[in-house]
């Protein structure tokens, strides 16, 4: 131990600071002894900064060895194609789960898109027909999900069938040449029409915000189509990627059912461009029906996706699926690659009045090395010979980045079309498109329409499920509760992510912090794994016995808060409104106090973790999570602690820890949720009119958890929790939620208790405030259970 004097001018500065109620920064080592074995903590070291440094430094290298790890997980069997389809099944299964492929596709149907005398939308010429078409791609108690694009038909004799995917940010019209001379997209679709081969134009979620609101609630926000849709499915276990895909399946589908039809086996082909390329990828790793595929303007390493637009964040992607694993997943389909330019983005719509709340995220064209070096990843896992790749240096080729003529008739070769392509622009107008032809902008608007209102409608069904796959678990007469819940806690902490526990020694550190006349403080460190740690400040009432076991509160602070946050009486400080300084005066009614750091501070330092986090199959909470690991074990190590009566208390987005940690940390004794408990998946998720300051508006881009409505809201964390006390602390004019969300979700948790005979162990206090500790029931629900239970 360090015993440590100064000054007596010193003494009184700390006296000074401590009748003032400001606890700022370490006032360095006083003459007290730590009342616990540490090594004295360097007065000059950063905790915040240097914590979030270590995680990020932490996820930085998880993701490079990703790239070595992920060979674990395949036993790929190459001596015939059925042998390697069998062996990578549950790959491909793996596959559509994270990427919301989960909604059974509808028997194929398609039909034209009619103008208002109900007339189909076509154009023609000597060689092919262009037709507006919708095509059904799932249907089911929510009404039907179209798709809507372009079907191109050659009027001769059709040779090959192809899904031609343009990028987000072009029309379905420009690749088939609708749109003028001198549009990018130079035709493609109808270079490929001319040359006898139908194709099926989808269109994509474009990078525009124009439809990204509510107008039932009059909030709109600067997010791309495609991140407005992110934001709502990710919770859902739906993604705008999946949604794109099962439009490109279902057009297979449709392809495959015209072939047998007519009895020709006709091939078919997938081809995209951008994030059309993007969606081709994972086609052709998908489907084995695909014949060949042209992948142009995505290929590239991705250990650095948490930089790209947050709508291609997918949760565990990176664990197994580099793009060279995917582009492998094609074998022995023929699938070229070719590195060409596409629309860069610094970042999303600029915001403006009554437009923000976007992600941040870029989209640049990578080096051709990159390229080249995943591409080459991909050739070295298949065996000598057997290779059905081919790579091709495409960004010269066209100034606009699309196909090059020499991987689109290698493409068509593969589909049994010989074709060079060394035509001039397709341009079937001079000058836009046909007066009588349909509203574009109208169709995008459906689009995301329908995606929209799919999820809308998916909430409600989510507890459904919830109910199915949870609720009647519990309910069962038979089997033992104790097993039933800790299979789920280890689901609740596989789709959150888990690490391994805590695998260094503590190696404590600590420094004196400050002192009243009713305790001391010292902050601590505690080491959690390599370059990780966790840290607080630690309160020890006086005048007590501390060898007898007292009990301990966990007190944590909400967003961009700090620990000293929680403990300050001075009513002048901005976080005395919302803390209220409850660690201090739990500190002051004799309970040892640790108010820890948690991760959600430094503006969009913290989102950035949950970016680099998620395709690693993690989240913020696997970090938080193993930081109270070791919180409560080292507190029960502590002679003046009673390891049996740890409590933890949170506000805010503490109180979003409060449900998750103690949910999975079984070391915690009882639980308070202070400003947080809701109806999580409506707040997360919903944009109808009951929707209350819910996140897709928002800035708060970390906050969707993947498919949490499918398995946990609110309600069952705290069943998790039970049969240790829980208690919620809501007050009525907290924006956070609505009472009626709030004690819709709580009634579960009530009924549960009362079920398992624990009816007085949970309650929820309501009081006339907002987002704020109360700290009256919830005082005396601590002292109830932790100081009366003995």
């Amino acid at each position: 131990m360090h015993v440590i004097c100064f000054s007596r001018s010193r003494i009184w500065l700390v006296i000074l600071l401590m009748m003032t109620g400001v606890f700022g920064e370490s006032l360095g080592q006083t003459e007290h002894e730590f009342p616990f074995q540490a090594r004295l903590l360097d007065e000059k070291f950063d905790l915040p900064n240097t914590m979030m440094k270590g995680v990020g430094d932490f996820l930085d290298q998880a993701l490079q060895e990703s790239k070595a790890t992920r060979n674990d997980f395949w036993q790929r069997d190459f001596t015939s194609p059925a042998a390697f389809n069998q062996s990578i099944a549950s790959q491909r299964q793996e596959l559509q789960q994270i990427l919301g492929l989960i909604d059974e596709r509808s028997i194929p149907f398609m039909s034209y898109q009619e103008s208002g005398v109900l007339e189909p939308y076509t154009f023609e010429n000597e060689k092919y027909t262009i037709s507006a078409v919708k095509w059904r791609v799932f249907d089911g108690v929510f009404g039907d999900f179209y798709a809507e694009g372009l079907l191109i038909s050659p009027k001769g004799e059709t040779k090959a069938r192809v899904v031609y995917v343009p990028d987000a940010a072009t029309s379905p019209e420009v690749v088939a040449g609708m749109t003028g001379e001198g549009e990018p997209g130079f035709g493609r679709a109808a270079h490929m029409a001319r040359n006898d081969v139908e194709v099926l134009v989808p269109v994509l979620l474009n990078r525009k915000d124009t439809y990204s609101g509510s107008t039932i609630q009059g909030k709109f926000t600067n997010q791309t189509h495609r991140e407005y849709i992110y934001r709502q499915g990710f919770i859902l276990g739906r993604h705008v990627i999946g949604y794109e895909l099962q439009k490109v399946l279902a057009a297979v589908d449709w392809f495959q059912a015209k072939n047998e039809q007519m009895g020709k086996p006709l091939k078919i082909g997938v081809a995209g461009h951008g994030e059309g390329g993007m969606l081709s990828l994972f086609a052709a790793a998908l489907d084995p029906r695909i014949s060949a595929s042209l992948v142009s303007g995505y290929f590239d390493q991705r250990e650095d996706i948490w930089n790209e637009p947050i709508y291609r964040n997918v949760f565990g992607l990176l664990k197994k699926f580099g793009d060279a694993e995917l582009a492998v997943m094609s074998w022995p389909q023929k699938l070229n690659i070719e590195d060409s330019l596409y629309p860069e983005a610094s970042g999303p719509p600029a915001p403006s009045a009554g437009r923000t709340g976007a992600a941040p995220g870029v989209l640049s064209i990578p080096e051709l090395s990159s390229v080249k070096a995943e591409w080459q990843r991909a050739e070295a896992m298949l065996p000598k010979g057997k290779s059905n790749l081919r790579f091709f240096e495409g960004r010269n080729a066209l100034g606009n980045g699309e196909q090059s003529d020499k991987s689109l008739s290698v493409f068509l070769k593969d589909l049994g079309i010989e074709a060079e392509l060394n035509e001039k622009n397709i341009s079937l107008l001079s000058s836009g498109l046909p007066s009588h032809w349909l509203n574009v902008e109208h169709r995008q608007e459906r689009a995301v329409r329908a995606m929209e209102n799919h999820m809308q409608q998916l909430i409600p069904a989510s507890e459904t499920i919830r109910d199915n796959t949870f609720w009647q678990t519990l309910d069962s007469k038979s089997g033992d509760l104790k097993a039933i819940k800790s299979a789920h806690r280890a689901r609740l902490w596989e789709e959150l992510g888990k690490l391994p526990d805590p695998n260094v020694p503590n190696n404590t550190e600590a420094r004196f912090y400050a002192e009243t006349e009713g305790w001391t403080a010292y902050e601590v460190k505690l080491d959690v794994w390599e370059g990780v740690f966790a840290w607080g400040i630690l309160l020890v009432p006086k005048g007590v016995d501390l060898t007898m076991p007292l009990p301990a509160v966990v007190t944590q602070h909400g967003l961009e808060g700090l620990p000293k946050d929680v403990l300050t009486k001075d009513k002048t400080e901005r976080a005395y409104k919302p803390y209220k300084g409850f660690a201090s005066d739990l500190a002051d009614r004799g309970y040892v106090v640790f108010a820890p750091h948690n991760l959600y501070w430094g503006k969009d330092n913290f989102r950035v973790l949950q970016r680099k986090a998620n395709p690693l199959g993690l989240s913020l909470y696997s970090i938080i999570t193993g930081q109270h690991q070791r919180i409560v074990d080292w507190l029960g190590q502590q002679d003046f602690v009673d390891l049996e009566r740890i409590a933890f208390y949170g506000l805010s987005y503490g109180g979003k820890t409060a449900m998750r940690v103690p949910a999975l940390v079984e070391g915690y004794a009882l639980s308070i949720c202070s400003g947080d408990f809701n109806e999580w998946v409506r707040k997360v998720a919903s944009t109808d009119y009951e929707a209350f300051n819910s996140y897709p508006f928002t800035g708060e881009y970390e906050i969707p958890e993947w498919n949490l409505a499918n398995t946990f809201n609110y309600a069952e964390m705290a069943a998790l929790i039970a049969p240790r006390p829980f208690m919620v602390e809501r007050g009525h004019k907290d924006a956070v939620g609505t009472d009626k969300w709030v004690a819709y979700e709580y009634a579960k948790v009530r009924r549960h208790y009362a079920n398992i005979q624990q009816e007085g162990a949970t309650t929820i206090a309501y009081f006339n405030d907002g987002h704020t500790i109360n700290g009256i029931e919830s005082f005396a629900f601590l002292d109830k259970f932790l100081k009366n239970a003995k």
